[in-house]
């Protein structure tokens, strides 16, 4: 108000100052005596009113405008300019306090609160003076790191705020680099402000300059330019569809290729390549959740991506470009994932690409294998094996080719060398000891029954023939799990190494053995396999998820156990259980393993953050992690395995868990079948009668059949207690009862409880019935008593009728009929004159006819006397008659 105030009270100063257009000395020496003060005025306020005074004489003055423009006033706006991006920049002191005010902060928030602020530094990016387009977009650079949200809503707001801004990336180079990095920081959660730049055609500017700086052979600008894609595309849905129905994928695709020496990786055109990976699995991850088109425009993504040879680039980077970074590496191999998941042609693609030169040519599935095999890198393996978990995944009849693929080779032939390899088939490959092969496997035989029963008649053959006959996969593998528990370090622990060894090993062993029965009587083949996974669980030095696993697999011994015979049914694994470990501790374990961070951590379908500049350095120096310097900590999980571990793994071990503790409880509560001892109680004895054995049997039968239903409660009672308070799947707050006799008394009240509940329902139900019948009934009563009171009504109205006809009636029976008859005589009388009248009147006419007539007779000399003699005797008669009537 107070400035509106001094630009009102100098409005007469400047008429009378600039009254005359002509006046150009006036003039000048008016605008150079403000700008003066502007520039050296002692007093703030002087300054402030001097500005005031200056803005409206510019606005009113043509003159004051070529006055202002001549004596260089726009290095005043270069000057104010700059000085605000150095008032919005934090300035770093050693000695500065966390409560300390951030004068940086302050200034940006007073200076975007007012709208009309950041619609004037919009209007800058308009001049022609280069450093103040610099000076104001560094200015808004500085006000969107400290009040992004402020700044977002003020541009959307402002008339062809966002459109100014994408013009700057048309400008010089410097400016065009820092418009690139307001527009990066501009678009990160801000969705309606992305639709804009696309529709203001931010995609061919960012191509074109990408393709300015050389691709992914260019400078950070070039990092720049994918990092603005990618928040433009990032679960933005409609954006994607742009990209691909505009311009298409082909110029986001030529970015991968590799120019040069394909052996050469600068650490900026790492972070490039990093950056255009993110870009495509942004593209292969679809819109947000929420989008119920998502699915399809994910799907239709990967198909016009794998249409324009985007899988054999991403090969070259992850496959047959060794001199590539592990970064690299790693972002093609989850790209290839996230590319065939789910998508039928996509897989069938991967399964018929060949990779090599001649004579040295392999399927790409078997090249992946190998890396994932001998790399160094664990940080390579997990994604490499991403790509199997991807191939395997709800692709029923690929888990079928590569189980087929599963035949034997000699042991010479499993150690030749690598030249050698390249002949051996992906089944040959996977049955190396390796826990990684084992991961691969784990993929292939999920909920896959036809794999699993491939998996079993695979018999490998032993190194040498003194060691003995062929031996099943499965015996193999356990023997690998007993020698990576069993390999020392020089301090006497396990190596570190094995820490993800046999988890994995184990993992693969419990996919294999859940719900399959024939899976599990080859585990009992050996006897010793149920003493060694007896011995893990209980084993101290092994790892939580080690000693939680081996539960399960034993847990899936008694719930997938078919057999009959001793010593390899669930009764017996359920005993052993019960005598070397102790069903509250066996629960124990596996509540330990749900607990652990394998379990328990977030396990999101994407976890990756999105590349910045903050973050792309350190992706792009990751290092090939050795195995043995992987992980330094003894006795504990290796973090790989939370990758390893996904969500469904994870999902899958919770409802096996829950199975387990069922089937246990199952066990203790159902006696053996089989009885193999007769008492001698049953035999008959001698002398005996009949009458008399038969009474003994039904009081012996008796009596064992009350001592094994207290045996059965008592087990079913301690096995439910057990599974509750050792770990069970869900906790019960229901008392238990203490015996056998209570438990059968509360089952006979359960029971009946139950028949009275029946008779209760059966009887609700009759009353039900009954009371719909009642209804029916009370309806048609209504009904009835309606239309009788309709009838009644009709009939009280006839009634009415008749009695009103009635006593007109009797009116007119006892009415004056005298009245009626002088009325009528009255009438006939008036009709008679009238007819009498009319007679006369004839009369008349007859008599002047007769005059008429007789004077004319007498003129010819007739007697009209004698002529009418007689006639009138003749008439009178009649007339006489008709008198009498």
């Amino acid at each position: 108000m107070k400035k509106m105030d001094l630009v009102s009270g100098y409005k007469g100063v400047v008429g009378l100052v600039f009254g005359n257009e002509n006046s150009s000395s006036n003039d000048d020496s008016y605008v150079e005596r403000l700008l003066d003060c502007i520039s050296n005025g002692k007093l703030a306020e002087d300054r402030r009113n001097a500005m005031a005074e200056l803005q409206s004489v510019v606005a009113e003055s043509h003159t004051a405008q070529l006055a202002l423009g001549a004596m260089g006033a726009y290095k005043l706006v270069r000057g104010a300019v700059e000085t605000l991006v150095s008032a919005l920049t934090p300035v770093t002191h050693a000695k500065s306090h966390k409560n300390e005010v951030q004068p940086a902060s302050m200034n940006s928030d007073l200076l975007s609160r007012d709208e009309q602020n950041i619609s004037l530094l919009l209007s800058l990016l308009s001049e022609d003076d280069f450093y103040v387009r610099y000076y104001t977009l560094q200015v808004l650079t500085a006000l969107l790191a400290n009040s992004p949200i402020r700044l977002q809503e003020a541009i959307l707001t402002i008339p062809r705020g966002i459109t100014r801004l994408v013009d700057m990336l048309m400008d010089r180079e410097v400016i065009r680099n820092e418009a690139l990095l307001l527009l990066t920081y501009l678009t990160r959660e801000a969705e309606e402000i992305q639709k804009i730049l696309v529709f203001e055609g931010a995609f061919e500017k960012i191509f074109s300059i990408i393709k300015e700086e050389g691709g992914s052979e260019g400078g950070v600008v070039v990092q720049d330019c994918l990092e603005l894609l990618n928040n433009l595309l990032r679960n933005n849905a409609s954006n994607q569809v742009l990209l691909r129905e505009t311009i298409g994928f082909d110029s986001l695709i030529s970015i991968l290729k590799l120019r040069g020496s394909t052996y050469s990786f600068t650490q900026q055109k790492t972070i490039n390549l990093l950056c255009v990976l993110e870009t495509i699995r942004l593209l292969l991850n679809g819109g947000s959740e929420a989008d119920p088109a998502k699915d399809v425009e994910r799907l239709t993504n990967k198909t016009v991506l794998v249409q324009r040879k985007v899988l054999d680039h991403l090969l070259m980077l992850g496959v047959e470009s060794q001199w590539a970074p592990v970064a690299v590496r790693c972002g093609a191999f989850r790209c290839i994932g996230d590319l065939i998941v789910g998508h039928r042609q996509n897989l069938d693609n991967l399964a018929s690409k060949f990779l090599g030169d001649e004579p040295q040519v392999e399927p790409a599935l078997n090249s992946i294998l190998r890396i994932i095999l001998r790399t160094s890198s664990i940080q390579e393996f997990i994604a490499a094996d991403y790509v199997f978990k991807s191939f395997c995944e709800e692709n029923t009849d690929g888990q079928k080719i590569l189980a087929s693929t599963l035949i034997p080779q000699p042991f010479s032939m499993t150690h030749a060398p690598l030249e050698e390899d390249v002949n051996m088939s992906f089944g040959s490959v996977v049955l190396q000891t390796s826990c990684r092969a084992a991961s691969v496997l784990s993929y292939v035989l999920k909920d896959n029954i036809q794999s699993k029963e491939k998996a079993l008649q695979i018999e490998l053959e032993s190194p040498m023939p003194s060691f003995g006959s062929p031996e099943p996969l499965l015996h193999h593998l356990v023997k690998c799990l007993a020698l990576a528990s069993s390999k020392k370090g020089k301090d006497g622990k396990p190596n570190t190494p094995n820490s993800y060894v046999q988890p994995i090993i184990l993992k693969l062993l419990v996919t294999w053995l859940s719900d399959c029965p024939s899976a599990v009587h080859s585990f009992l083949a050996s006897r010793p396999h149920l003493t060694y996974l007896v011995e893990l669980v209980s084993n101290g030095d092994a790892t939580v998820c080690v000693r939680g696993l081996a539960a399960m697999l034993l847990g899936e011994c008694v719930i997938f156990n078919k057999a009959i015979e001793s010593g390899k049914d669930a009764f017996s694994v359920v005993d052993a259980i019960s005598q070397k470990v102790g069903l509250a501790s066996f629960f124990l374990r596996l509540d330990e393993m749900q607990k652990s961070f394998i379990f328990s951590s977030p396990k999101p379908a994407q976890c990756h953050k999105p590349l910045t500049r903050s973050n792309t350095d350190i992706r792009a120096e990751m290092e090939d992690i050795e195995e043995e310097d992987a992980y330094e900590h003894k006795n504990e999980d290796h973090p790989m395995l939370a990758s390893m571990f996904d969500s469904q793994f994870v999902n899958f071990i919770k409802n096996l868990k829950i199975g387990i503790r069922d089937g246990i409880v199952k066990i203790y509560s159902h006696p053996k079948s089989n009885v193999s001892v007769m008492p001698a109680e049953l035999e008959q004895r001698k002398d005996e009668a009949d009458v008399d054995y038969i009474k003994r049997l039904k009081s012996f039968l008796e009596k064992q059949c009350s001592e094994i239903q207290d045996l059965v409660n008592r087990n079913a009672t301690l096995a439910e207690d057990v599974a509750n308070t050792g770990g069970g799947g869900s906790s019960q707050t229901e008392p238990r009862p203490n015996g056998g006799s209570e438990r059968v008394q509360i089952e006979t009240l359960r029971r009946d409880l139950q028949e009275t509940s029946q008779r209760i329902e059966m009887l609700r139900r009759e009353k039900s019935n009954i009371e719909s019948e009642a209804s029916s009934y009370k309806t048609l009563c209504a009904k009835t008593e309606s239309d009788l009171k309709s009838l009644s009504d009709a009939y009280n109205s006839v009634e009415e009728a008749n009695h009103r006809w009635e006593n007109e009636v009797k009116a007119l029976k006892n009415g004056d009929i005298e009245a009626i008859k002088a009325e009528a005589k009255e009438e006939a009388e008036k009709e008679s004159e009238a007819e009498l009248g009319d007679l006369l009147v004839c009369l008349g006419q007859e008599q002047s006819k007769v005059e008429k007539l007789s004077g004319r007779l007498m003129e010819l000399g007739e007697d009209v006397d004698g002529l009418l003699q007689g006639i009138g005797d003749d008439g009178g008669a009649p007339e006489e008659d008709e008198d009498d009537i």
